[in-house]
């Protein structure tokens, strides 16, 4: 039997031009996704199997307008077409249009086109043309552009078996050039750069000249030889601008012979539904309604099924330590690693839901009209329109919502959207802002109608929401991070969802959560765990020390094994950086046992109700919370006498939680997401100080 053969198979595209349908209709579920080497760009590949003795490997580029980049996602599209040494340098490239907006997606074609490399044009949206008024002499067009024209409708799945054909015969197709970019502009300086640079296409060369400061990948020979070229920079952006005048001019002659539309009205659907969603008005008022049913969504669907795995992971770590011989390692096991999975499943529920409303709001075109909107408005904040979705999702967990930001292309302002996005209340700080509040607050009614602890919580919402914005000001003017971005969106036709590119959406994302920060959460869990059941020699001896303690006691072997638990946190060596950052924590009104709860806290904000119901020897069974609060409440400052709980306090922890980074899982995302440790170490100490010093002045005003 000869060696399977593999064709590589790059996917190049406008946004919104149904690229990622395409791409899923050729991979199905064979997808990988990841970042390329040293960046944060979302890579996404898949296996397409044509035969016994043929796969293709699709490689689904970035979207962009042109091969010439501003953003970092078409500098990845660039450096892959015209580097022959990348990994993903294709054998044929795939350039997918629509079928609506032919013109503007032929200019990124024709430059293809000229780099010589085989070059297959598919026509999306084919179902849609005679509802548009659309007619193409589709031979004719063919011969003009020198390549294969596929018509196929992706979202349906028409056309497919056309494009594996042409595929495998990708060796037949034409490699010619389209634009004659050579006699149109400079004859003289474009013979030089051919006689510089025989081996290459001529445009490849000129791509050399005109993007030079983006390709990292030329030797110091070629490097030289591209730097001749470039000592007048002002006449290599005046013949730029000529390119693409002279490739419009191109396109606009082969399609006046080839390509008709006739639109004769402004009235369809899409323009009446577009003058109310992106109404100055109503536009937000839509927006708004979609995210507070998104939102209730999120919070009630996800409940059941997170109940369910909370409890499922409760009830294996008890039959674990049922069944399994007493020991370290049933500790490690029942204690660390099974809650450590049960962390990163428990999101599962959330994350799922989340996305599936972002690829319907997507499939169906609203999502473009959306970011349109806010655009403006975030602007001011050092953001874009597309920071909108993971700001407003932060408030279900800040995890899904960091991701959702790789929709954002500027560099800048996704990482300040990312930067930013935890300053939203998310999900997590509700135990700890519920118990608080019901210890400080009284049960009133403002006007006989509103819950004075309601508004209270509404209040730190909006603290939240103001923060993040005024953080994203704040790094807007003070980050120094090399950035151009502008603002261009494709507004796509309205449709119906595709099943399938949702359900693959979806699944994708949730499966680069459970393998991206689990593996972080789930060592940090099992670090917590060990500092937690190991201690100094009183805590080895503490059942000792303790039964001497109480030996005079009348206690039941329940009451006497909460003391034991205390008294184990207390000398454990969670219980010692406890007591050693008491110092620093007294200016805010905590002692040593809230310190732990602090530390505790940093694998994840809702832990510190769990340790402080351990630390005052309750249970933390929902159906002991009355419990956990009046014990809390009962506690007493044994230097003032006063209890321990009073309104400084409490709202010197509420602000302390509004601010503080206390979620190793968000942290473990942006890692994953800027590909750095800087960053959120950045957010961990900025907002841990921003925290600190809130929290501080709060307890010193209200004492």
């Amino acid at each position: 039997m000869g060696q399977k053969k593999s064709i590589k198979v790059a996917l190049v595209g406008n946004p919104n031009t149904g690229k990622t349908s395409l791409f899923n209709q050729l991979t199905g579920l064979n997808q990988k996704v990841g970042n390329y080497p040293g960046i944060t760009v979302e890579k996404k590949t898949g296996l397409l199997k044509l035969s016994a003795e043929i796969d293709a490997e699709i490689i689904d580029l970035p979207g962009t307008y042109s091969i010439n980049p501003t953003t970092l996602d078409e500098d990845i599209v660039l450096k892959t077409l015209i580097n022959d040494g990348h990994e993903d340098f294709p054998d044929v490239i795939i350039v997918v249009a629509d079928v609506e907006n032919i013109k503007r997606n032929l200019l990124i074609f024709s430059q293809i086109k000229d780099l010589n490399i085989p070059t297959i044009l598919v026509l999306n949206m084919s179902d849609q043309m005679r509802k548009k008024g659309i007619t193409i002499d589709l031979e004719a067009l063919k011969e003009k552009l020198k390549t294969e024209i596929i018509l196929v409708s992706a979202r349906k799945g028409l056309g497919i078996d056309e494009v594996k054909k042409a595929i495998v015969n990708y060796k037949e197709l034409s490699t010619s050039s389209l634009a004659n970019i050579k006699d149109r502009i400079d004859s003289v300086f474009f013979s030089e750069l051919k006689k510089t640079f025989p081996n290459n296409p001529l445009y490849k060369s000129w791509l050399l000249i005109t993007q030079a400061d983006n390709l990292d990948f030329l030797s110091v020979n070629d490097r030289d030889l591209v730097n001749n070229f470039r000592t007048d920079i002002d006449k290599i952006n005046k013949y730029q601008h000529k390119e693409t005048i002279l490739r419009y001019k191109k396109i606009n002659e082969i399609l006046k012979k080839t390509y008709t539309l006739d639109r004769t009205h402004g009235t369809d659907l899409r323009s009446k539904l577009d003058k109310i969603l992106t109404h100055k008005i109503w536009g937000y008022v839509i927006f708004a309604l979609i995210l507070f049913v998104i939102f209730q969504s999120v919070f009630d669907w996800a409940s059941v099924p997170m109940d369910f795995i909370d409890s499922s992971f409760a009830s294996l770590s008890s039959w674990v330590k049922t069944v399994m011989p007493p020991g370290m390692f049933t500790d490690l096991l029942s204690e660390g690693i099974i809650p450590g999975i049960g962390g990163v499943i428990i999101f599962i529920p959330q994350i799922a839901i989340l996305f599936l409303f972002v690829a319907i709001l997507e499939e169906t075109g609203y999502m473009s009209r959306v970011v349109f909107l806010m655009d403006k408005i975030m602007r001011k904040y050092g953001m874009s329109g597309k920071s909108v979705v993971p700001l407003i999702s932060g408030t279900a967990c800040a995890i899904p919502a960091i991701m959702a930001a790789r929709n954002i292309s500027g560099w800048k302002e996704r990482l300040i959207t990312i930067l930013v996005t935890p300053f939203t209340t998310c999900s997590a700080r509700l135990p700890v802002y519920a118990i608080i509040i019901a210890l400080i607050i009284p049960q009133k009614r403002v006007l006989g109608i509103f819950s004075l602890q309601g508004l209270t919580l509404l209040s730190l919402y909006v603290l939240g929401f103001a923060s993040a914005l005024f953080a994203g000001y704040v790094l807007h003017k003070v980050l120094k991070v090399e950035s151009r971005s502008f603002f261009v969106i494709e507004m796509p036709d309205y449709k119906l969802p595709s099943l399938k590119n949702i359900a693959i959406t979806v699944l994708e994302k949730t499966k680069a959560f459970v393998f991206g920060a689990g593996k972080i959460i789930l060592a940090i869990s099992i670090i917590l765990w060990f500092l937690a059941s190991n201690g100094s020699t009183d805590f080895k001896n503490a059942e000792e020390i303790v039964k001497n303690e109480l030996k005079d006691s009348n206690l039941s072997q329940e009451e006497f094994n909460q003391k034991l638990s205390t008294y184990k946190l207390e000398n454990s060596y969670i219980g010692m950086i406890g007591k050693a950052i008491e110092p620093a924590i007294k200016p805010l009104g905590y002692d040593w046992k809230i310190g732990i709860a602090l530390v505790s806290s940093f694998a994840a904000r809702e832990v510190f109700v769990g340790t402080l119901a351990t630390i005052y020897s309750v249970g933390s069974d929902d159906e002991n919370n009355t419990t956990i609060k009046e014990r809390m409440a009962a506690e007493v400052n044994p230097e003032t006498g006063e209890k321990l709980f009073n309104f400084p306090v409490g709202m010197s922890l509420l602000i302390f939680y509004a601010f503080a980074m206390q979620c190793m899982g968000t942290l473990a995302i942006v890692k994953r997401e800027t590909n750095s440790w800087k960053w959120p170490l950045f957010q961990l100490v900025s907002m841990g100080i921003l925290a600190y010093v809130a929290a501080f002045i709060t307890y010193s005003l209200l004492s």
